[in-house]
């Protein structure tokens, strides 16, 4: 077995409080940028291209966000994968695992593409958009699909770098990206000099551009910086496919990507049934999903990161740090996520006039609708963090499971029951319902649920010091 010295930021040792919040930090930073460089080009869509061009972008985003769900299980079993390896101290494993994923992610990106490219059309018909926004819709989706193997790969590598224990990379190259959109937005929308006006198609333009400069400067520098999990020449068979780890990342990644689906199907749903209201009631809802991405941020943050950090003590067979680390969790989620949800509630109206001009109507819409909602975040919140804690040791089912009921079995029926009878309410009260199933459910789970048995890999990863029995099955 080939070893390694252990980085210097690994996140088995020191103060887990201090490690986990150092550690999440960057993540949430990121993950704020992104939720910017989108509410940016939504204020430039919105309030200079129209209500009809903010509720395209809307629906074309929703459908890319379900285009790359898989993707991101795969790079997640990676990313834990590669932070269990680090944990056991095996560099060969570590390396295999980057060769294989990176070999069939390019080639699953490819697909997508190709996909999202060739039925936009169908995709924005199907989900039954305004007609004065259908063909600024599947203008979008048609430049944006072009950009998802560029997308794929920087969310693969910055996946891997933080199970290295690195989370500090992917957010300097992250901030590159959304600088470069944000500049690069208007240019392609109104057009400039040689520059032609593009419209709403400028935007995703943009996005492609900013991500193809930063894909490439960031394999420049990892390569430069000589990472230890670059592949170099004569490490080519890394390249090949590892069935082993293969397996891994099917069995794993996809119930993982899965979830990312059921959540991005049901959004599907959700803005289907919104857009029977009409383009007013489509805008507020989408203003209103740009604060919510903010909302959820400290969640999903420290949900990365928990499963980071859980996965390299899982491989070091440390499981008394395993459940301290996911009781951290919760508690930064509750004290971050409501930090944000008590700011929407006393600058809600200022804050959504940032994507909708100050008369529109729709404002006063999308206030009501966050009134009912943006609580129930800190729900949400709870079970991103144990998720992200039980899926470290290879548990992908049961929070796919969970997922599922709240969405699909509580959310959605509940808000197409009554829409009839309560209007666009049973839309908006459909979100605090499933949130608490979600809590409920995750929490059961992590106290009598068997996670701490799952593995993986088989064999499983060497875990030093552990003491729970090896078995590769989901354990129940």
């Amino acid at each position: 077995m080939a070893t390694m010295q252990r980085p210097s930021n690994a996140l088995t040792e020191g103060a887990i409080g201090k490690t986990l919040l150092l550690f999440s930090l960057p993540i949430l930073a990121g993950n704020v940028l992104q939720s910017l460089n989108g509410s940016v080009n939504a204020i430039w869509v919105g309030h200079y291209l129209g209500e009809a061009a903010l509720a395209a972008s809307s629906n074309a985003n929703t459908i890319l966000f379900f285009l790359i769900g898989t993707a991101f299980g795969i790079a997640m079993a990676a990313n834990i994968l590669v932070g269990q390896s680090i944990g056991a101290n095996n560099l060969d494993q570590a390396k295999r695992t980057v060769g294989t994923s990176l070999t069939f992610f390019l080639a699953l990106s490819l697909v997508f593409s190709a996909a999202g490219f060739a039925f936009s059309d169908r995709l924005m018909a199907w989900m039954h958009m305004p007609a004065d926004a259908l063909p600024l819709a599947v203008a979008y989706l048609r430049v944006i699909s072009l950009g998802i193997p560029f997308m794929y790969l920087l969310a693969f590598i910055s996946m891997t770098l933080r199970g290295a224990g690195d989370a500090r990379t992917p957010f300097v190259f992250l901030l590159l990206t959304v600088v470069l959109d944000i500049a690069l937005n208007p240019l392609f929308i109104f057009g400039l000099g040689p520059v032609p006006r593009m419209g709403i198609a400028g935007s995703a333009t943009a996005t492609l551009i900013a991500q193809i400069i930063t894909l490439a400067a960031m394999i420049t520098y990892l390569y430069r910086s000589k990472h230890f999990l670059c592949l170099h020449r004569g490490e080519g068979h890394y390249l090949r496919i590892d069935p082993v780890i293969l397996r891994a990342l099917f069995t794993k990644g996809i119930p993982m990507g899965l979830q990312m689906i059921v959540m991005s199907l049901s959004m599907i749903a959700m803005i289907a049934l919104v857009n029977r209201f009409g383009s007013q009631t489509t805008s507020a809802y989408g203003a209103c999903f740009q604060l919510w991405n903010y909302i959820q941020m400290p969640g999903l943050a420290v949900g990365m990161a928990v499963s980071s950090m859980a996965a390299q003590n899982v491989g070091a067979g440390k499981w008394d740090r395993v459940h301290r680390v996911a009781m951290t969790g919760v508690g930064y989620n509750f004290l971050q996520t409501g930090t944000l949800v008590l700011l929407i509630y006393l600058f809600n109206r200022g804050a959504l006039g940032l994507f909708l001009p100050a008369d529109s109507p729709a404002i006063d819409i999308a206030q009501h609708i966050n009134a009912i909602v943006v609580w129930s975040f800190l729900f949400f919140g709870v079970s991103f963090v144990l998720a992200g804690v039980v899926r470290s040791t290879g548990a992908v089912i049961p929070p796919l499971i969970i997922l599922f009921i709240a969405l699909w079995l509580v959310r959605i029926p509940f808000a197409y029951a009554l829409v009839d009878r309560w209007q666009a309410d049973a839309i908006w009260w459909s979100f605090p319902l499933g949130s608490l199933v979600s809590m409920t459910l995750s929490i059961l789970y992590y106290r009598y649920g068997g996670w701490r048995r799952a593995r993986m890999l088989t064999p499983a990863i060497p875990m030093t010091g552990a003491t729970t029995p090896v078995v590769d099955a989901e354990a129940g």
